[in-house]
């Protein structure tokens, strides 16, 4: 009997089932589409098997760690939303997909890792709070690096040089996205109809995380809660497919992960590189505090005795 697929991705909060866009977009289509995973909820990218989040471990042991790879590996494994859908739906799905990444994934990013009360007041706070010591210190700030990087991506080279006049333009076609998407959806429960395509998983990932996070400086929230019909789809997605997942505090950090939950190569290999970040952070402080210092000691010896150079380590109380 061949081993079941396994996903592992970011742990939910804010009411959702996971904080993570790619994550959140995942899961939301293995829900629409009944494919039997082993899901693994994790705050420490660490302990999946590529070392990101999300990453599918297929029945083969294969490991797909790409979101639009993993949904693609769903639908060979007959696992696909868009079974149903005709020629001119996929043609549709394929626009909208491209204008959400060109128009409102810039601005998510720039709402969650860019503007500054609300990287600092939500989007750290949650990952700080989650992760363990000590990848709780230096992953977020790594991740909002990688996130800017990402950002500059999508903007191209001919985004303006001024911040504020990009910041405006950025918002100003996210806008004119949502509005779009709204007229799309009119009444119907899902973009296509009375069933959910992989459409629907993509647009709730984008929206769900701006509807229910609990942002400062939320000026594109505010235009999204005045579409009441995107609203309630993300309502009406939520309680249909994660009725009883989400949370609206980080989940606990975990000292010692569970060998039921995690598998025995990944569990010692992230205890050791745990246990050697924490010691390099540890010395690190010591050193440039001056707690320890590090001195090359006189040599007392008797006369013609050769000297052997050692550096002594001197502790301070």
């Amino acid at each position: 009997m061949a081993a079941p697929m396994e996903l592992f991705c970011w742990s939910g909060g804010w009411g959702l089932p996971s904080v993570d866009l790619d994550s959140l977009a995942v899961l939301t289509y293995a829900r629409f589409t009944g494919a039997p995973l082993k899901v693994h909820k994790i705050t420490n990218p660490w302990r999946s098997p590529s070392g990101t989040l999300p990453a599918l471990r297929t029945s083969h042991g294969e490991v797909i760690s790409v979101p639009h790879k993993i949904i693609t590996h769903l639908r060979k494994e007959k696992y696909n939303a868009d079974y149903d859908l005709s020629a001119r739906q996929g043609a549709d799905t394929l626009a909208f997909m491209s204008l959400l990444e060109e128009k409102l994934l810039p601005v998510l990013i720039h709402t969650f890792w860019v503007d500054a009360k609300n990287y600092v007041e939500v989007t750290r706070k949650w990952y700080a709070e989650a992760m363990p010591f000590p990848l709780n210190f230096f992953l977020p700030g790594r991740m909002q690096r990688q996130y800017m990087g990402r950002l500059q991506l999508l903007c191209g080279e001919h985004r303006p040089e001024d911040e504020e006049e990009l910041e405006k333009e950025l918002y100003q076609e996210a806008r004119e996205c949502l509005t779009l998407l709204s007229q799309r959806l009119g009444s119907q429960k899902f973009f296509f109809g009375d069933a959910p395509a992989s459409l629907d998983a993509f647009v709730f990932s984008y929206l769900a995380l701006l509807q229910q996070a609990k942002l400062p400086s939320g000026k594109l929230q505010a235009h999204l809660r005045g579409l009441h019909n995107l609203c309630a789809y993300c309502t009406h997605i939520l309680s249909l497919y994660f009725p009883w997942e989400g949370a609206e505090a980080p989940p606990p950090r975990q000292t010692s992960p569970n060998p039921e939950t995690e598998e025995e190569p990944y569990r010692r290999r992230n205890q050791i590189l745990t246990v050697l970040a924490g010691l390099a952070a540890m010395a690190g402080y010591a050193l440039l505090s001056g707690i320890v210092s590090i001195q090359r000691a006189p040599s007392a010896r008797a006369p013609g005795t050769p000297a052997l150079g050692m550096a002594e380590e001197d502790e301070e109380e």
